[in-house]
């Protein structure tokens, strides 16, 4: 199982995911290997060890705990502010299983507020359940220009990552992303979707993507089960 050291992969970033992937398959209980253990399963340094495992407690996938080892996280979800993810890989990071169910999609006349956040009097619709280990996470709604939203609909986009799909079957460059978290209540539909009541708070989510051109490729509105889902960011002082 040793690393490549040929490969121009820097050997912790190799180890990092080999992790990252014997996690979200499974292989790993509740902890990982101890530092010992994974130098001599992968004949690396401990500081090459310590770097790939400092990088997945950073990203919320690993947790160290003080005297007794270094634990996956599996809750809550956390997606870190200032990454462009998509659902599907903040939820593969936490070593969980993401999954979707598709509840609609189709071309649509977008209500007045859309139309005024993005300019679309058209717009392709689709609303989906995200699942984390099966359990209901997530409403994403997601409107995109018809003529994108049309090509989507050619691939599997109940299941499919839509971001990938774009990238890589529509050759769609997303570069930018402005998004504004705030918190509301589900309507009566959207509850009994996540099974919840409409009294539960959640987290709101509202994304407006855009590719290098500057071009606006999706509006994208997510209601986040709270006690599952949360946002994180670092912060640093500069000091001149």
């Amino acid at each position: 199982m040793e690393l490549d050291p040929k490969n121009p992969i820097p050997l912790h970033i190799q180890l990092k995911n080999k992790i990252q992937k014997l996690i979200i398959e499974g292989s790993f209980n509740e902890k990982i290997p101890s530092e010992r253990e994974l130098m001599d399963i992968y004949k690396v340094s401990r500081s090459t060890v310590r770097e790939a495992v400092s990088h997945l407690v950073h990203e919320g996938v690993l947790e160290k705990v003080h005297g007794k080892g270094t634990f996956i996280s599996v809750k809550p979800i956390h997606d870190w502010l200032g990454n462009l993810s998509s659902t599907t890989d903040t939820i593969r990071k936490m070593g969980m299983k993401p999954d979707a169910k598709l509840v609609t999609h189709g071309i649509v006349k977008p209500s007045q507020d859309i139309i005024d956040a993005t300019g679309f009097d058209e717009a392709y619709f689709i609303k989906r359940i995200r699942y984390a280990n099966d359990k209901p996470l997530a409403i994403e709604l997601q409107y995109y220009p018809v003529e994108i939203g049309m090509k989507l609909a050619q691939f599997d986009i109940g299941k499919g990552t839509l971001y990938d799909l774009l990238e890589q079957k529509l050759h769609i460059k997303l570069a930018d992303a402005e998004q504004i978290i705030t918190s509301s209540y589900l309507s009566e539909e959207d509850a009994e979707l996540l099974g919840l009541t409409e009294s539960i708070n959640v987290l709101n989510t509202e994304r407006l993507l855009f590719d290098q051109d500057e071009k606006l490729i999706e509006y994208y509105i997510a209601y986040f089960r709270a006690d599952m889902y949360s946002f994180r960011i670092n912060l640093s002082k500069k000091y001149t």
